[in-house]
C-alpha cells in the first residue's frame, strides 16, 4: 500500500477526465507527449486535440504488450512534457519500472500519467507495482484509477486522480469549471464499494481467470491465429496475421458474417495492425459460441495467405 494524502485526490466522473485534464495541462504546440501504442484510443486523440505531437511507445507482443523502459527513455527529448503508461493492461515487471524510474529521475521536466485502472485484475500471482510507490518521482506522477473495473461500476461514471501537490489546485480548478462534482448518489456507492467485502472482487477476478484460460486456448486452436496469455485486465489481443486479413477487414467480416463483435487492433493505434481485441467479460457459454462461429467462418473460406 502507498500512503496518499486526501488533499491530493480528485474524484471525477469517470477515468477519462483525469487523462483529459493531464494531457490538456501539458499539451500545446511544440511539445511532445509519449503514449503507449497500441493503447487506449483517447490518449492519442486528446494529445492531438491539445496541439502537442503524439510520440508512440510501441508495445510488443513478445513482451506481453508491456513496454521496454530503455525504449521509452530513448524517446524522451527536451520537448517531452508528459509520458503516459498503462499497467497492468500489459503487466510491467518491477525491474522494468525500476529502470524507467531511474531514467525519469534524470528528466524532472517530464511528468508521468500512470493509468492503473486495472491494478486489481491480475493473474498467475502477478504483482501490480504503482508508480506512486517511488518517492523519488512522486511529484512527477499523476495516478489515474477508478471504480469501473475493480468494482464493475462502469456505468456509474466515477474515477479519481492522485495529483502532485504542485498540480492539484489546477486540476481542482478544471473540475470546478468543467463538471462541478460527481453526483452524490454515485459517490455514496463508491464509498460502499471501498468499505464493503473484498470477496466479490476476488470472485470476479477468479471468473475472469477461468475465462482467460478458455478463450486463449480456443483462439490458439483457430487457423491463422495465435494468442498470448494476458497478464491482466479482461481482454485478449490475438495476432491474426496468419488469416491473411487486415485487422479492420477481419473485424468487419466477423461482425457481418458471424455476428461476433471484436475491435481491430488499429483502433488502438497503428502498431495494432494484425491484431484483434476480444473481451472475455462475458459468459463461458457466449465465449464458446463466438469461437465456434469464428472457426466455421475461417474453415469455410479459402485463406488469403
Amino acid at each position: 500500500r502507498v500512503e496518499v494524502s486526501p488533499d491530493q485526490v480528485l474524484v471525477v466522473p469517470g477515468g477519462k477526465v483525469t487523462m483529459f485534464f493531464a494531457i490538456m495541462m501539458f499539451g500545446e504546440p511544440g511539445v511532445e507527449i509519449l503514449y503507449p501504442n497500441p493503447g487506449f484510443p483517447i490518449y492519442e486523440s486528446v494529445i492531438k486535440f491539445s496541439g502537442a505531437t503524439p510520440v508512440p511507445v510501441p508495445l510488443h507482443e513478445s513482451k506481453g504488450f508491456s513496454f521496454s523502459a530503455d525504449e521509452v527513455l530513448a524517446k524522451i527529448t527536451p520537448k517531452t512534457r508528459l509520458l503516459i503508461i498503462n499497467s497492468p493492461a500489459g503487466v510491467v515487471p518491477r525491474a522494468e519500472l525500476d529502470r524507467l524510474v531511474a531514467g525519469l529521475e534524470k528528466n524532472p521536466h517530464v511528468a508521468v500519467m500512470s493509468d492503473e485502472i486495472y491494478g486489481e485484475i491480475l493473474y498467475d500471482g502477478a504483482e501490480h507495482v504503482s508508480l506512486l510507490g517511488y518517492p523519488s518521482i512522486r511529484e512527477q506522477v499523476i495516478l489515474l484509477d477508478g471504480w469501473s473495473k475493480t468494482y464493475a461500476m462502469t456505468g456509474w461514471r466515477m474515477g479519481y486522480g492522485v495529483w502532485p501537490k504542485a498540480l492539484f489546485a489546477a486540476a481542482e480548478r478544471l473540475a470546478i469549471n468543467c463538471h462541478s462534482c460527481v453526483n452524490a448518489a454515485t459517490q455514496w456507492a463508491g464509498i460502499a464499494a471501498l468499505e464493503g467485502p473484498r470477496e466479490p472482487v476476488h470472485r470476479m477476478v477468479k471468473a475472469f481467470a477461468e475465462r482467460r484460460e478458455v478463450i486463449v486456448a480456443a483462439l490458439n486452436s483457430l487457423p491463422g491465429i495465435r494468442c498470448a496469455n494476458p497478464g491482466g485486465a479482461f481482454y485478449t489481443f490475438p495476432n491474426v496475421e496468419g488469416t491473411g486479413y487486415s485487422a479492420r477487414d477481419l473485424q468487419g467480416e466477423l461482425l457481418d458474417q458471424t455476428g461476433v463483435a471484436t475491435i481491430a487492433g488499429t483502433s488502438f493505434g497503428a502498431f495494432g495492425e494484425n491484431y484483434l481485441r476480444f473481451s472475455y467479460a462475458n459468459s463461458l457459454e457466449a465465449i464458446a459460441e463466438a469461437i465456434e462461429r469464428i472457426r466455421n467462418f475461417l474453415g469455410n473460406l479459402p485463406h488469403k495467405n
